[in-house]
């Protein structure tokens, strides 16, 4: 398998992977905006005036919201942004303004697309490097969330997890950008994946 094709590939992996985790978490924020509302309901003048046994069963088995569920979503939306970043970067679908870049000449262009996608891997590169130094921090002090008591170096881990593979993609994307600075050829046209 080519290079391009494994990098596509595994961008398309992980954007997958970050959506299929942000379709749970919106299912789990839903489940939990619904308990705490029904939760609300039954603790009710209402609910307990006509039927305060039922309302005393359905708090006892636990209808309310999900507990922790905040901390979940937080950790989840860090790996699902992260885990979105290759495929937006090896598609070229970060937002951009080129209102006076459409009038220069292409050579400018290709030099500027370079120069962006160098520092952009860069900076991908250094954010992976923190989240490690981050979770290790965490994992190393033995920090746990307030509610679940889930160690908060998971998190962290999911999301390095997600940032190396931003980081591989950003890299590669600053060799290929590189390459047709000096060579003149395209190899990735922005929005690839629309060509595929």
């Amino acid at each position: 398998m080519q290079i391009k094709g494994f990098m596509m590939a595994l961008a398309r992996f992980m954007a997958i992977l970050g959506g299929i985790v942000l379709c749970l978490l919106i299912v789990l924020t839903c489940v939990s905006i619904l308990g705490r509302i029904l939760n609300g309901f039954f603790h009710g003048d209402f609910m307990e005036g006509i039927a305060p046994g039922f309302s005393s069963w359905m708090i006892a088995i636990g209808v309310g919201p999900v507990n922790g569920d905040f901390e979940l979503v937080e950790a989840g939306v860090a790996f699902a942004i992260f885990a979105f970043i290759p495929l937006c970067q090896i598609t070229a679908g970060h937002a951009s303004v080129d209102i006076v870049t459409n009038m220069l000449p292409s050579g400018f262009n290709r030099f500027l697309r370079m120069v962006i996608e160098v520092i952009f891997a860069f900076v991908l590169v250094l954010i992976a490097w923190r989240l490690y130094d981050g979770m290790m921090s965490k994992r190393g002090y033995g920090e746990t969330t307030f509610l679940l008591q889930f160690p908060i170096w998971w998190a962290y881990a999911f999301s390095f997890f997600a940032a190396i593979t931003g980081a591989i993609v950003g890299v590669y994307m600053g060799l290929v950008r590189t390459y047709e600075f000096f060579s003149g050829r395209i190899v990735i046209g922005d929005g690839m994946e629309a060509e595929l």
